[in-house]
């Protein structure tokens, strides 16, 4: 690619497609709603289609009191949980690739009482999509398939490409000089991601409208014969991937711990977190003779340590000081002369 795209995009809306029950073919609702619409599919256009659609016409529904065991099914790996009023709320690597709350299973916009699944190779149904949209226009197109998703450090949620075919996924401008010269190290935009959420931008969760149309990004759409990585690549994996768990996760699967209930999402009060970070601090078993105990002497809650040696007693006030440190908490350490124990008050951090 040449790193320089067009500077004119068109994105429009493709409504009257219906509701998708299993077995309708995707394809063909698209290319009649764009004849009511008065307009096709032409060379380099690219389709925009929520994984929604996908998954209703592939019949990948489960019954939503099972909700749960779904959630748990559809999983690879837990990045974060937290228990709300409602259940646990889980982060999740998804069968389906990407890192996402509940492995992208949702019940909204769908009719009946059941949820909908994600397609576990979205880059495959985006290929039989393109390859049926060229079947019945004879038109070379791009399709993304959208889904939708948090980010860590925003608020909000925005759509991204779940998959794709036909097309480049990044435009990778590394080694490459910007306006002053520099040569760009690390810049390698995710064309697909910012194609899902354009097209959001026309389609949404409110409108009945789950599928977009793009013109102006013709460079980015590949021929027929050519066999590209899909969305998936962009999904970062092992030693890519810096933010494997979440900071409660990692400290607790340091400490052996990774079994314990996960926290709730509203803290509760200090005596609570200190109950936790105990239960967290002594689930591997820190040695013979070790206990933890909430206490309050008067000037508020506590942790009483006590050990049969001084080692184990050592090993023991480093756990909880990492595990009130995962309730938001630091720890203060006093030795006491009368029992040779150890008492640890805690301050909190800013949140």
């Amino acid at each position: 690619m040449s790193g320089s795209l067009s500077s004119s995009l068109q994105v429009v809306g493709i409504p009257g497609i219906g509701e998708v029950v299993a077995g309708d073919d995707v394809a063909g609702l698209l290319v009649d709603a764009l004849h009511a619409q008065r307009t096709s599919l032409g060379e380099g256009d690219v389709v925009a289609v929520s994984s929604k659609v996908l998954s209703k016409a592939a019949g990948l529904t489960a019954p939503a009191s099972e909700r749960e065991e779904v959630v748990l099914r559809e999983s690879r790996r837990l990045v974060a949980a937290r228990r709300t009023p409602h259940g646990t709320a889980r982060v999740v690597e998804a069968a389906a690739g990407p890192v996402m709350a509940a492995a992208g299973v949702d019940a909204s916009n769908v009719v009946g009482d059941v949820v909908l699944l994600l397609p576990h190779d979205a880059d495959a149904a985006a290929r039989a999509l393109r390859d049926r949209l060229r079947e019945l226009t004879g038109a070379t197109v791009g399709v993304v398939v959208t889904d939708t998703a948090g980010r860590p450090w925003r608020a909000g949620q925005t759509d991204f490409a779940l998959g794709s075919a036909g097309l480049d996924v990044l435009d990778d401008l590394r080694g490459r000089t910007d306006t002053s010269g520099r040569t760009l190290t690390v810049t390698a935009r995710a064309v697909v991601d910012e194609i899902a959420a354009a097209a959001d931008l026309v389609k949404g969760k409110t409108s009945g409208v789950p599928a977009a149309l793009i013109r102006g990004l013709g460079e980015l759409v590949l021929d027929a014969s050519v066999d590209a990585p899909g969305a998936r690549s962009l999904v970062r994996t092992a030693a890519g991937d810096w933010f494997r768990l979440g900071h409660v996760e990692a400290v607790r699967a340091a400490l052996g711990a990774g079994s314990v209930e996960p926290p709730p999402i509203e803290p509760g009060t200090l005596e609570e977190r200190l109950g936790r970070a105990a239960e967290v601090a002594c689930a591997a078993g820190p040695g013979a003779g070790a206990s933890v105990a909430v206490e309050d002497d008067g000037t508020g809650p506590a942790l009483r340590l006590s050990a049969e040696d001084d080692f184990t007693l050592g090993v023991l006030t480093q756990r909880v000081l990492a595990a009130v440190w995962t309730e938001s908490l630091v720890g203060l350490v006093d030795r006491d002369p009368g029992d040779g124990g150890v008492l640890v008050r805690v301050v909190e951090l800013p949140r």
